[in-house]
């Protein structure tokens, strides 16, 4: 590790095998810029939101990746950054932190669902630099060379940040969550966006078995050719029931907020904090409506 490069920690939640992490790793080593660690989960954990493990033990095991220093962890996206900056495992704090690349974009509501976001927020909660990336991945269409183009995509966006880090200019009030569109070879450039409200609608299905309905994907689209479960899981299915997530449609913005932009082609770039609070006009209502019940 040299002493004059700034340094970036890289975690995911597509797991540390994941095309979308391998494809960054690559080209920020290639670069010849940064110091690199690597602490992602061990296995897929999309979706787990901002879970953290509380009770059991994490496992840090040493992978071998080219010009990092990298660890695959037994826990969460969240665990995995709290972890890479505690300095317990490695001997600096990163300057910036880095989770993705996702497979499949991370807009809207979705974005609470996101361990990929989770996995930056959480380095955010700690006075941390970080950013969070997607890319719009479409099955048929999407191949994995595009995770290496959506990477060098961002390069300037990383960058630009070390510099402003190093300056001692960039504000600590929020982090990045940036979305690469699916025809990153031909994308619009950069546009600062909105966390807006679009969300696949999901339901549920009872099954027979863990087999049936295929696997959901991170992308939030199935899977169909998901392997059976052994004969002893699925006999257990028949004393209990049995439910899978499914699609039942979406929920669209039509402002010109981060789903929208990307679908336009651009990589979007918004800046996101870690408060929920709700619109105006309800916290108008409900100071009236708790005024009224005071009085009861």
């Amino acid at each position: 590790m040299s002493s004059d490069r700034p340094t970036v920690m890289v975690t995911n939640d597509d797991g540390i095998d994941a095309p979308g992490i391998r494809a960054l790793l690559h080209v920020l080593v290639s670069s010849n810029r940064f110091n690199v660690y690597v602490c992602a989960p061990d296995s897929e954990k999309s979706a787990v939101s901002h879970s953290i493990t509380w009770q059991k033990a994490l496992f840090a095991k040493p992978v071998e990746i080219d010009g990092t220093v990298a660890f695959a962890v037994s826990g969460t996206p969240a665990d995995c950054t709290s972890l890479g900056i505690s300095k317990s495992l490695f001997t600096s704090v990163p300057d910036l932190v880095i989770s993705g690349i996702n497979m499949g974009s991370n807009c809207g509501y979705h974005i609470i669902y996101s361990g990929t976001v989770a996995g930056a927020r959480e380095a955010f909660f700690n006075g941390i630099a970080s950013i969070s990336i997607s890319y719009d991945w479409v099955g048929g269409k999407s191949t994995i060379n595009e995770f290496k183009l959506a990477a060098e995509a961002c390069l300037p966006i990383i960058c630009g940040l070390l510099a402003e880090i190093k300056k001692k200019t960039l504000p600590r009030t929020c982090f990045l969550n940036v979305d690469v569109p699916t025809d990153v070879a031909n994308h619009k450039g950069y546009r600062l966006t909105n966390q807006g409200k679009t969300m696949v609608k999901m339901g549920w299905r009872q099954v027979t078995s863990e087999s049936e309905g295929g696997k959901m994907l991170s992308t939030m689209t199935m899977e169909t050719s998901s392997s059976s479960v052994s004969e002893s899981k699925s006999t257990n299915l028949k004393h209990e029931l049995a439910f899978k997530r499914e699609v039942k449609g979406s929920q669209v913005d039509n402002s010109d907020t981060d789903y929208n932009c990307l679908r336009e082609g651009y990589i979007t770039v918004s800046p996101l904090g870690a408060l929920s609070p709700a619109e105006m006009e309800s916290e108008a209502y409900f100071k009236l409506w708790l005024a009224g019940v005071s009085a009861l």
